[in-house]
């Protein structure tokens, strides 16, 4: 079957081919992956794409590990999530709340001066949340273009009691002056642009005026972005965490050996849409041609039903590969 690739796939690989540092390249394939339809004619296609950004990643990581300059931050868990704002947002606080991180914070601006890391249980898997220095700060665009161009996910976290409307216009506004931009709202043209999955979080709603700016962020933003109001404080994050990892567009999938149970406590981690045959290959690369069939207890019409290749995989499926 002919791959059928569309002209904005070719504008993205001449900027793949011209690229000159790894980051870039990933940037590029990561669009060629957007733009490019998915059926039969395009499995080997995609398959190397995510092979080559793999190594790609490596390759970054070793570059981060010899610069001292350097402030690649490396992914781990389920997704990175990038908290990104303005000054006394609260994106410190949601950190500490979220995770056994212990960011420094306080009431005055500018408090975090480089990003914290902590890793945030959802269930049976951690996703990992990086705060950044607030976007209008002296040095923000080094951290952005370093964590929020790399990040699975960006959290706009702005205060409900401080003209918040503005203050996410402001946050997009510095994305898109380095080129990110979000993939759910964004139409013209991607070339030299990094289109990110984006929500806002509209946080201290335990303050008295927040319901006035959560209505105002609401009617503005509501139909573009995923939106959650929370207080970092005093409640409501284990929605929250439910919507990032919804926002993630990822499935957790258990594997068991046949006449044996299924571990459900170490989940492997896949794309939204992908199938037995892209689980097959995430657990190893030769099993997808080694694979003959596999049952599935979830997603089937019932529990144990045997399915082919193609079979697209739910959040929580069990699968018994069969080779």
């Amino acid at each position: 079957m002919p791959a059928n690739l569309p002209p904005q796939y070719y504008d993205a690989e001449k900027r793949y081919r011209s690229a000159r540092t790894a980051e870039d390249k990933i940037e590029a394939i990561e669009t060629m992956l957007a733009i490019m339809p998915r059926h039969k004619g395009t499995d080997h296609l995609y398959g190397d794409l995510r092979r080559r950004i793999a190594k790609l990643q490596e390759e970054a990581e070793r570059k981060a590990a010899t610069s001292r300059a350097s402030f690649y931050i490396r992914k781990e868990g389920a997704g990175q999530v990038a908290l990104v704002g303005l000054p006394n947002a609260g994106k410190s606080q949601l950190l500490a709340t979220l995770t056994d991180a212990l960011p420094e914070i306080a009431e005055y601006p500018f408090t975090t001066k480089s990003p914290n890391i902590g890793m945030m249980k959802f269930e049976n898997i951690q996703i990992q949340l990086v705060d950044t220095p607030p976007v209008t700060g002296r040095d923000s665009r080094v951290w952005l273009n370093n964590v929020a161009r790399n990040a699975d996910l960006i959290a706009i976290v702005v205060d409900l009691s401080q003209s918040p409307v503005e203050q996410a216009e402001a946050t997009l506004q510095e994305l898109e002056s380095i080129g990110i931009v979000p993939a759910n709202v964004y139409s013209e043209s991607l070339i030299g642009k990094r289109p990110r999955k984006m929500l806002i979080i509209g946080n201290k709603s335990d303050l008295d005026t927040s319901d006035a700016g959560w209505h105002r962020l609401k009617t503005r933003y509501g139909s573009q972005f995923p939106m959650l109001a929370v207080s970092a404080t005093s409640g409501n994050l284990n929605d929250l965490k439910k919507s990032f990892f919804q926002a993630l567009e990822i499935v957790r999938v258990h594997t068991k050996s046949p006449g044996q149970k299924a571990d459900l406590t170490d989940p492997i981690i896949l794309k939204t849409g992908s199938t037995v045959k892209n689980a097959a290959e995430d657990i190893h690369k030769d099993f997808k041609a080694k694979l003959k069939y596999a049952v599935v207890w979830g997603s089937g019409k019932f529990d144990g039903q045997r399915v082919s290749q193609d079979h697209v995989l739910k959040d929580n499926d069990i699968i018994e590969l069969h080779i």
